[in-house]
């Protein structure tokens, strides 16, 4: 057994969603959100470096002997399954392990809005899944890419960095590509998955101009795209992927978006009131006429009014689902208001003074 499983046990033991190694600092643990030293001492830089070396292949090891980051997965024996980054600071080398749970969760007991599932249900276009790292985008989708597999005859190819939850061929055929083991990049995983007679493809990360217009094509033509990225709201999304492609193609990315994309769902994660879990908080946008035209007269500053309108079609802003969230007493209104766009909506709620601005 490696040595370094140790702490993956005792991380898994105490319920944690991530664990912290890093030259110079104690093993951290993240418990519900919060960040927390154990007790143990400072990891050297030799003493990590042996721990990690116990667990990379020989390719790993020279790909981060020539000064890369590392993205991987990595089974333990005594703790499951985890996603790892494996990099370089200042003071030394660290690692951030994000456990992945065995079983995928199904969808309904995600405690996420039902209309999420229907984007499921769609056969061609796109929907985005979107937020910070750590916010729950990755078991949203594997969640309905299992209620898929489960239901319809599908051909399901995902490209991810690394591959994270496992998912075995039931009616559907699943194909999991991995970006650096199976596939050289997300851009070169969508060319060829054209080539292989997808009905849905998910994208783990749309990072680059290249990725998105290939996601784009293959949106446009009679598939059905899941794709992720690093925004905080819609509208920072629908920006995101204009502002990503060379000038002469920004006209034709907006055609794209109002036509082909279906929904973008933007997800956090905000403590409970008891404190002992995070409950997921989103936001969704469904793309109708009305923003449609707004992207198309690049007026998508508008976009939130839309939104805030469309309750019966399912959307909601990130603020209205905080501000239900607290009056049904399943988050604390504290971490709410940290969370919120706009905190003046919020502040009558605040039970700490310290979080509130302080008047002149």
């Amino acid at each position: 057994m490696a040595r370094i499983d140790a702490f993956l046990k005792l991380g898994r033991e105490q319920s944690c969603s991530d664990i912290h190694l890093a030259v110079g600092v104690p093993p951290m643990f993240r418990m519900h959100g919060d960040l927390m030293p154990i007790k143990f001492r400072n990891l050297g830089d030799s003493e990590l470096e042996g721990y990690m070396s116990e667990i990379l292949s020989k390719s790993q090891k020279e790909k981060f002997r020539q000064g890369n980051d590392l993205d991987f997965s990595y089974m333990s024996d005594g703790a499951g399954r985890f996603r790892i980054n494996l990099f370089r600071k200042s003071s030394g080398i660290g690692a951030t392990f994000r456990h992945i749970p065995t079983e995928i969760p199904a969808f309904d007991n995600l405690d996420l809005p039902p209309i999420i599932k229907t984007f499921a249900d769609y056969k061609q276009g796109m929907v985005l899944l979107t937020g910070s790292t750590g916010t729950g985008k990755s078991t949203t989708l594997a969640s309905l890419i299992n209620y898929i597999n489960k239901t319809r005859k599908e051909n399901i190819i995902t490209l991810e960095d690394p591959i994270e939850f496992i998912h075995p061929s039931l009616k559907s055929q699943v194909i999991q590509r991995e970006v650096g083991t199976h596939v050289k990049s997300f851009s070169d995983g969508l060319r060829a998955s054209l080539r292989e007679d997808p009905d849905i493809i998910l994208v783990g990360e749309m990072r680059d101009s290249e990725t998105i217009t290939m996601a784009m094509l293959a949106a446009e033509t009679g598939h059905l795209v899941f794709g992720t990225l690093h925004t905080t709201s819609a509208t920072k999304s629908l920006d995101r992927i204009i502002d990503a492609l060379p000038a002469e193609q920004q006209g034709q990315g907006k055609i794209f978006l109002s036509q082909n994309l279906h929904a973008v769902v933007t997800q956090d994660l905000v403590k409970t009131i008891d404190g002992r879990r995070r409950k997921a908080i989103v936001e969704i946008m469904m793309v109708n006429n009305a923003i449609s035209n707004l992207i198309m007269s690049d007026k998508t500053f508008q976009i939130p009014n839309q939104i805030q309108t469309g309750s019966a079609v399912g959307m909601q802003l990130k603020d209205q689902a905080l501000l239900a969230a607290i009056h049904a007493k399943e988050v604390d209104p504290d971490d709410a208001y940290l969370h919120a766009n706009d905190k003046k909506l919020l502040q009558r709620f605040v039970t700490d003074p310290s979080l509130l601005p302080k008047s002149d």
